[in-house]
């Protein structure tokens, strides 16, 4: 007969289900992330982990992948993008607990990695360097630890007990490990709950509204009374004239939004001047600020596409910062710069030649929203966004583009990018079932800084027939139109083209957004009941 083991004898402890590892490597990576991210936003010292790999990311995207991603994703590219991060940290740290589980240390050493690659992600950040990764560096030590702790408790966790001892069925239900287990786990959850909070509140974008907003020395047209025929024709389905703010488009390369204090914030303008100039925003409040309706545009917006939204702008211009700068002969572009390191050339003659090229402190009325550049943000008629619109502006280089490249020129996109002239079908939309008879057909079309003459529609392939047009209140807006169509039963295509003031007819040849804007008309197919 075997004898069982005395309960005095020292034997392993088991070693944790698989199961039960994997939750460990989860629950220890998010509480060493959490961690990481608690340190950052209280020390003030750069990105979190998090941000830091989403923007290196952001920054080595291929052509081709970016356009699929907005091409899928449009405005929400952000949120799929910290989708497809959180689910990967997810495999890697189940990946950890089973590692830790099969050898000990082994699993400490994959949490060890993860923090280093995050390290050197914050490092390249230009709101980083090496004094921002040491929180990444310590949290991800401090995980490892941990999880060597709850999954391998004592040295030899994965030896199996000996012939004759207790199985682990039998072991004293609230034993070391078990305790150990569960202290660790409760921690690294609280310490997610808690650093998640934390991040949220001390990492949350600035309000805007601290802001006090001058009237305008120049105000901008009032928008025509719709009473009549005004620039807003009121359709369902039309979008308006002015785009609300929390509709209007975002696109970006800042995978956070950048926190930036308005009592500190200075635009630096250097270059090719004859002196340097610093302003800060009380010194931008206090100039003559001027009022504006402009269209702006993403460059990668497909025919048809929504990235693109009108608003009334107030702003002090460009060219009068500039002139107080003092740009040298020679001098044929301005690289602006983010305060995260984005960069968009701009032809100089643009934001000279008298178009109202704003720094603008407020959209709608409103002090800028964080997302859309608080508290200084360039808006430039005429220009797709990646050349001009760049948001949390904190420099202005004045120099040539022989000498220097922007963040999406050194990336394939062309250096100069003029809107293209465009028209879009709001209503009806694509595959809708219309009932037989009257039938508004309407949209919006654009081209900056020219202007709309004419819109045409035509449906089936026949020939084109002239739309309605709103009132046009500015030369750097979208324009509303419209075209009464008596629908038949079937199926139809509808198409749109537009004519600037400049005589030119919007092609008909499609193209793709890269390298420099997207061509083509609009087209919708519908069906009549």
């Amino acid at each position: 007969m075997r004898l069982r083991s005395s309960a005095t004898e020292t034997r392993p402890t088991p070693p944790r289900t698989a199961l039960v590892a994997a939750l460990l490597g989860v629950a220890v990576t998010a509480g060493a992330v959490a961690l990481a991210e608690v340190l950052t936003r209280v020390g003030g010292t750069g990105p979190g982990p998090v941000a830091a790999v989403a923007g290196v990311f952001i920054d080595n995207t291929p052509l081709w992948l970016k356009e699929l991603a907005i091409g899928w994703f449009g405005t929400h590219d952000k949120l799929a993008l910290g989708v497809g991060i959180g689910v990967v940290m997810l495999l890697l740290a189940v990946a950890a607990g089973l590692e830790e589980r099969r050898r000990r240390y082994s699993g400490g050493a994959v949490v060890v990695v993860l923090g280093l690659v995050a390290a050197l992600a914050t490092v390249t950040r230009p709101d980083g360097g090496w004094v921002a990764a040491w929180p990444v560096l310590v949290s991800a030590v401090a995980g490892a630890l941990v999880l060597v702790a709850v999954v391998n408790p004592t040295p030899g966790a994965a030896a199996r007990p000996a012939e004759g001892a207790p199985s682990e069925a039998d072991a004293p239900p609230t034993g070391p490990g078990r305790r150990q287990l569960l202290r660790g786990a409760g921690l690294l959850v609280g310490a997610a709950v808690v650093g998640a909070g934390v991040s949220r509140r001390v990492g949350r974008a600035p309000a805007a509204a601290p802001i006090a907003l001058p009237p305008p020395a120049t105000p901008a047209p009032a928008t025509p009374s719709p009473a009549t025929v005004g620039a807003d024709f009121g359709v369902p389905g039309l979008a308006p004239y002015r785009t609300p703010n929390a509709d209007f488009y975002r696109i970006d390369t800042a995978f956070v939004v950048p926190r930036v204090d308005a009592a500190s914030w200075q635009l630096r303008v250097h270059g090719l001047v004859d002196r340097e100039v610093r302003l800060k925003l009380v010194d931008l409040l206090a100039a003559p600020l001027t009022q504006a309706w402009v269209t702006l545009c993403c460059v990668s917006n497909e025919v048809g596409g929504d990235l693109v939204g009108n608003a009334e702008w107030l702003g002090l211009p460009v060219r009068d910062v500039l002139a107080q700068a003092g740009p040298r002969p020679g001098a044929d572009m301005v690289l602006s710069r983010s305060v995260d390191g984005f960069t968009a050339s701009t032809p100089l003659e643009v934001l000279t030649d008298g178009r109202n090229a704003l720094l603008a402190v407020a959209m709608n009325g409103s002090p800028l929203p964080p997302e859309h550049g608080y508290p200084v943000r360039m808006v430039v008629p005429g220009l797709y966004g990646y050349v001009s619109a760049t948001k949390w502006v904190s420099e202005l280089e004045v120099t040539r583009f022989a000498d220097a490249a922007a963040y999406w020129t050194q990336r394939g996109w062309a250096p100069r990018g003029p809107v293209k002239l465009s028209s879009r079908i709001d209503v009806p939309r694509a595959g809708r079932q219309l009932p037989a008879g009257p039938v508004t057909v309407a949209g919006v079309a654009w081209a900056q800084h020219t202007g709309i003459a004419a819109v045409e529609v035509r449906v089936d392939g026949g020939a084109w027939q002239p739309a309605e047009l709103a009132a046009d209140v500015s030369i750097d807006t979208w324009r509303q139109w419209r075209y009464p169509w008596t629908a038949t039963p079937g199926a139809h295509t509808l198409e749109v083209r537009a004519t600037d003031r400049n005589g030119q007819v919007q092609t008909g040849r499609r193209t793709d957004p890269v390298p420099d804007g997207a061509t083509g008309w609009h087209r919708v197919d519908v069906r009549v009941a």
